[in-house]
C-alpha cells in the first residue's frame, strides 16, 4: 500500500501535537515510557519525533532523561494569548458597560493563570489587573473557573505533587472544585486582594482552559451584584468560544 506525502506529513503533525499535548496534560515532564503509553506510538516513532522536537526548542530533555516542554513554545503561546486577548477586548468591554465593573480575561499556563486581556471600569475606584500578569491558579477566581474544568487527577497533576504541610490545601481546593462546578462559576471572595470581589467563569470548550472574570471592591460585589453578573458571565463566555473554537469540517 502506498501512503501519499501529503497524507504522511499530516500524520507526522498530529503526532507532533500528540506528544505535546501528552506532556503538557502531565503537568509538563514525561518519560519516554510515559509518553509511549500517553500516546500509543511506537518507541521508535516518538525517538523520531523528539529528534526534531528538541533541537528545535519545542522540547527539552531534562538531566533525569524525561522530556519536557521547551522555551519555543513560550513565545508561540505568549503571541497566542495576545492574539486571543485582543480578540476577546470587545466583550469584555461589553461586559465593563453592563455591569460597571472591570473585566479579565486569562488562561492556565501549569500552576499559574496569565491574564491575557482587560477592559477596565471607568470607576475612580476599580480593579486593575495588568495584561501578562501571573498569579497561583488557586488563589484567583478564573484560576478555579479554569481548574473545575478539569477532572481532579489532572488538576493534582497541575498544582504538584503536595508535601505533609499541602495535603490539607489541595483536599480543600478539590473541594472547592466541586462547588465551583455544581454552580457553574467561582468567586474570589478577598482571597486574592483584601477588599476586591471576582466573579468568574470558565469559556466552554476552548483549546487551552480560558476563563473571563468581573472585579471590584466587595461593597458593589454583592450577592445582587452576582446574579446580575453570572448570567453576562456566561453569555460572553459562549460568544469568546463560539469565536475560539472552529466550526467542524
Amino acid at each position: 500500500m502506498t501512503t501519499r506525502p501529503g497524507a504522511g506529513g499530516v500524520q507526522s503533525v498530529e503526532r507532533v501535537f500528540q506528544l505535546l499535548e501528552a506532556i503538557t496534560a502531565a503537568g509538563g515532564e514525561m518519560s519516554l515510557s510515559e509518553l509511549s503509553a500517553a500516546v500509543e506510538l511506537p518507541l521508535p516513532t516518538i525517538h523520531r519525533l523528539l529528534r526534531t522536537l528538541v533541537p528545535s526548542g519545542y522540547v527539552r530533555q531534562l538531566p533525569s532523561r524525561n522530556y519536557a516542554l521547551g522555551p519555543r513554545l513560550v513565545l508561540l503561546g505568549e503571541a497566542a494569548g495576545r492574539q486571543v486577548g485582543s480578540a476577546a477586548r470587545a466583550r469584555l468591554a461589553e461586559l465593563v458597560h453592563e455591569l460597571g465593573e472591570s473585566a479579565n480575561m486569562a488562561v492556565l499556563d501549569g500552576e499559574e493563570v496569565v491574564y491575557i486581556a482587560q477592559a477596565q471600569s471607568s470607576r475612580p475606584m476599580r480593579m486593575f489587573t495588568e495584561v501578562g500578569r501571573r498569579a497561583d491558579a488557586r488563589d484567583t477566581g478564573v484560576g478555579r473557573a479554569m481548574l473545575a474544568t478539569l477532572p481532579d487527577e489532572r488538576v493534582r497533576a497541575v498544582v504538584g505533587v503536595p508535601t505533609p504541610a499541602s495535603t490539607g490545601r489541595l483536599e480543600e481546593l478539590l473541594e472547592d472544585l466541586g462547588r465551583v462546578r455544581e454552580r457553574g462559576y467561582a468567586i474570589d471572595d478577598e482571597e486574592t486582594e483584601s477588599g476586591v470581589r471576582c466573579y468568574a467563569v470558565a469559556v466552554p470548550g476552548a483549546p487551552t482552559p480560558t476563563a473571563i472574570s468581573v472585579s471590584g471592591p466587595v461593597s458593589r460585589m454583592d450577592e445582587e451584584f452576582g446574579r446580575r453578573a453570572v448570567p453576562l458571565l456566561r453569555r460572553t463566555a459562549e460568544a469568546i468560544a463560539s469565536a475560539l473554537v472552529p466550526a467542524p469540517v
